[in-house]
């Protein structure tokens, strides 16, 4: 029988963790914070933020946003960039994406200081993570590996097969897997032939975006897949996985919804805490 692995409730055990946290630092540090950056007026993007914001607020920890206009020009959202680099109050910035038509996202990102970059999207972020150093992670990679951690998925020496070469998920996805001593493969769209080579995976993590592009074909009975796809259609949200196929082949599987989603933002108040120690570290 195949297990669904419930995001939600282990979301929620991440959340109240970091919320005790951040309640025993009363008294010895201030409240870490949060800033995020909305451009424009996209109504999903609106969504996401107000998610994060409310969860932070939720932990204890102190909201800073920053509302631009669509018509912002890159030198108005790097200005705020930098008001907020430079606060000592805000432990990390979140620059929501996608950002407005004519905006530059990556030199706008690469003006995030590394230590106060919760999204792990910095070039700087990426070199610590290619570098196996201390750092702060992309929050859904990290996730599913919170997620694999959570139900006792064995890595070390596991093949890991990742499906999907974003800057966001895959490629960094890749490299937590390598750092927990799994033998990693990484395939996308384009990928010749996918099926025999995600059918030797031990643990298979779905992130390329296309709705419904692995089935039965794709798994080796007993594996962990994990699918990061999330895509609306006429009859509901659904993945890049076909979960109904699967049922009763692989041993564990992430549900849309309920899966990955809800580990992204509570690995952004993850990131934000660090930031906030991890700055408190270096400033004594």
């Amino acid at each position: 029988m195949t297990t669904l692995i419930d995001g939600k409730k282990i979301a929620r055990d991440v959340r109240t963790r970091v919320a005790e946290e951040v309640a025993a630092l009363a008294g010895s540090l201030a409240a870490p914070g949060l800033a995020t950056i909305l451009v424009g007026d996209d109504p999903a993007s609106a969504v996401y933020v107000a998610n994060k914001r409310r969860a932070i607020r939720e932990a204890g920890m102190v909201d800073f946003h920053r509302s631009l206009p669509g018509t912002a020009s890159q030198a108005e959202v790097a200005a705020v960039i930098d008001e907020l680099a430079a606060d000592p109050a805000v432990s990390g910035i979140l620059l929501q994406l996608p950002l407005p038509a004519g905006l530059d996202s990556a030199a706008l990102i690469d003006r995030i200081p590394v230590g106060k970059d919760v999204d792990g999207l910095t070039t700087a972020s990426a070199g610590l993570l290619a570098r196996g150093e201390r750092g702060l992670r992309p929050c859904t990679p990290s996730g599913v590996i919170e997620l694999l951690d959570a139900e006792g998925v064995a890595l070390k020496g596991a093949h890991a097969v990742v499906v999907g070469r974003s800057q966001l998920v895959g490629r960094p996805m890749g490299q937590l897997l390598l750092q927990r001593d799994a033998t990693v493969t990484v395939a996308h769209r384009h990928t010749t032939d996918l099926a025999p080579l995600t059918r030797a995976a031990d643990v298979l993590v779905v992130a390329a975006g296309v709705p419904g592009l692995v089935g039965i074909e794709h798994v080796k009975p007993g594996a962990t897949v994990i699918d990061v796809g999330i895509h609306r259609t006429p009859a509901g949200l659904t993945g890049d996985v076909r979960t109904a196929e699967i049922d009763g082949v692989v041993g564990r599987v992430t549900p849309v919804p309920g899966g990955v989603g809800p580990m992204t933002i509570a690995m952004l108040m993850v990131n934000t805490l660090r930031a906030a120690q991890w700055a408190r570290e270096t400033n004594g």
